[in-house]
C-alpha cells in the first residue's frame, strides 16, 4: 500500500513536470507573438523576486552594534558592487557568497 502511494505520488509530480515545461511551447509554440503581459511579467518578476529574497535574507541582520551585521551588509555591497560592474547574476552570486564565508572564517 505505501510502494502504490509512493508511486501516484512521483507518477503525480512527472505529470505536473511535464505539463508545466510544456505549457509555454503549448500555448506560444504557434506563429503567433507572445502576449504583452506575459513580456512584461518576463521583465518585472525577476527583479521583484532578487528584491523580496534580499529582504527575506537580510531581515534578520542585527543591528545592536556595528560589527553585528556588517560581515552580511558587506557581501550584499559585494553582490551589488559585482553586479553593477560586470552585469553577470552568477558571477554577483558566486562573489558573495564566496565573500560571505571568508568573512565567517575571519
Amino acid at each position: 500500500m505505501i510502494r502504490l502511494h509512493a508511486a501516484l505520488i512521483v507518477a503525480v509530480c512527472a505529470l505536473v513536470t511535464v505539463f508545466l515545461r510544456s505549457a509555454p511551447f503549448l500555448f506560444f509554440g504557434g506563429q503567433q507573438g507572445i502576449p504583452g503581459i506575459i513580456r512584461r511579467l518576463g521583465r518585472t518578476l525577476p527583479p521583484a523576486i532578487m528584491a523580496a529574497l534580499v529582504v527575506y535574507c537580510l531581515k534578520s541582520v542585527p543591528f545592536g552594534s556595528a560589527a553585528d551585521g556588517a560581515k552580511q551588509l558587506a557581501a550584499a555591497a559585494a553582490v551589488v558592487v559585482l553586479h553593477l560592474c560586470r552585469k553577470n547574476t552568477l558571477l554577483s552570486i558566486a562573489g558573495g557568497t564566496a565573500l560571505y564565508m571568508l568573512l565567517l572564517r575571519l
